[in-house]
């Protein structure tokens, strides 16, 4: 199974002094938490007033899913998603899905708002800046900034999903995914239909970088000549990844397919890119998903719906910020719907309750399900409403009975 991995390492920006302002050079990639500012050192004087500031060389670190759902399951003992991720990932799931992991953005959005002598004041106004590759230059005036960088999505065909409402406030940007034209039967109170899943999306914010004549809180560094400062500015992802599976045993051809989505409802319709922190409005979030035979499990030969989804995660919580599921406060409960079509023509909507997994998984993670189709019926009749099967949450356990 082939792993996509995303790119990450530092933010750098290097500073030199232009009478009352200073022209900025920033390179930057994703994970490395350090983000340098350099000017240069005002004894002796300046000389650098025509210069221009150079590309910096970037080091990229990897980051792959196993390092990014780093959840300790109990006491030293690490999450291994490979360990229970049986659908796996092959050439024709890449070309519906995309990667199975986080793929490196080349094109950034940069949101610069100066507040003067005042630390983290209200935004008046805001300077607006996008690049390709991983440099940008501009200009700070000597106060304090506010800066948000958060990567412009890039989509091969169709519509992009991703909504940014810069308009309401300046304070912070919100973005969000609309509604598509699919139905959402459960724990949906607010809407009818389903929702986008949203593009992958990174954001990254610092607040109240001070620029001074003084260089307080800068280092020289002589081999450079140069003042630096560091902050810390994390790249983290805005939108998380769950991998789905519905593992089917004894199916003997009873399930012949599925009808290519799915859905996972209580999620949050909406983030906002400046906190990470995901809004209060829950929705369904509609997704593909695709149908595989004779798959290995174990050394049992099982078939397997599976599929990838993104969303903005748990409702009111902020992920990457949460280091143990027992800080996950969360009330919504979790659906996993599926639309499978049996060998006699006909078709059924099962639906899962997730709710566990989902909060354990709360930055995102393998949701997996087990049925056993010696308890389950051919349908006589076409449609969900007449057939719906209620799964509780997979646990390690002989397989689940179901009272139809």
């Amino acid at each position: 199974m082939k792993t996509k991995m995303i790119n990450m390492g530092n933010w750098t920006l290097h500073l030199v002094s232009k009478a009352q302002a200073l022209v900025a050079l920033i390179g930057f990639t994703l994970q490395v938490s350090v983000f340098s500012l350099t000017a240069c050192s005002p004894e002796p004087p300046l000389h650098l007033y025509e210069s221009q500031p150079n590309e910096t060389q970037l080091v990229f670190a990897e980051l792959e899913l196993d390092t990014y759902w780093d959840y300790e399951i109990e006491f030293g003992v690490r999450y291994d998603w490979r360990a229970e991720w049986y659908y796996g990932w092959d050439d024709e799931d890449v070309r519906i899905f995309g990667e199975i992991g986080y793929t490196l953005p080349n094109e950034f959005n940069i949101r610069r708002y100066f507040t003067a002598d005042v630390p983290y004041a209200p935004h008046t106004r805001v300077q607006h800046h996008s690049i390709v590759g991983t440099v940008f230059q501009g200009e700070f005036t000597y106060g304090f900034w506010d800066m948000l960088v958060f990567n412009d999505v890039q989509i091969k065909e169709g519509a992009q999903s991703l909504i940014f409402d810069e308009q309401t406030t300046l304070d912070s940007i919100t973005v969000y995914t609309n509604q598509s034209m699919r139905p959402a039967r459960y724990s949906t109170p607010r809407h009818q239909h389903s929702y986008y899943q949203p593009e992958e999306l990174y954001a990254a914010y610092e607040q109240a970088i001070d620029i001074n004549r003084n260089l307080d809180g800068f280092v020289y560094d002589p081999e450079r000549n140069v003042w630096v400062k560091k902050l810390s500015m994390i790249l983290r992802p805005i939108t998380y990844i769950y991998l789905t599976q519905v593992i089917i045993h004894h199916n003997n051809g009873k399930v012949v397919g599925v009808d290519g989505s799915g859905n996972l409802s209580g999620m949050a319709r909406w983030s906002v890119l400046n906190s990470g922190r995901a809004g209060d409005d829950d929705i369904t979030v509609n997704f593909n998903t695709r149908w595989k035979t004779n798959c290995d499990r174990e050394g049992e030969n099982v078939d397997i719906a599976g599929g990838r989804l993104l969303t903005f995660g748990i409702c009111e919580q902020a992920g990457n910020k949460i280091r143990s599921y027992k800080e996950v406060r969360d009330t919504r409960r979790h659906y996993f719907d599926l639309n499978m079509q049996f060998n006699n023509g006909m078709d059924s909507t099962f639906v899962f309750d997730v709710t566990d997994q989902v909060r354990k998984r709360y930055k995102g993670g393998v949701l997996t399900v087990e049925l056993d189709m010696d308890t389950i019926s051919v349908p006589t009749r076409s449609g969900g409403s007449a057939f719906n099967a209620v799964v509780q949450d997979y646990v390690e356990v002989e397989p689940y009975e179901f009272p139809m």
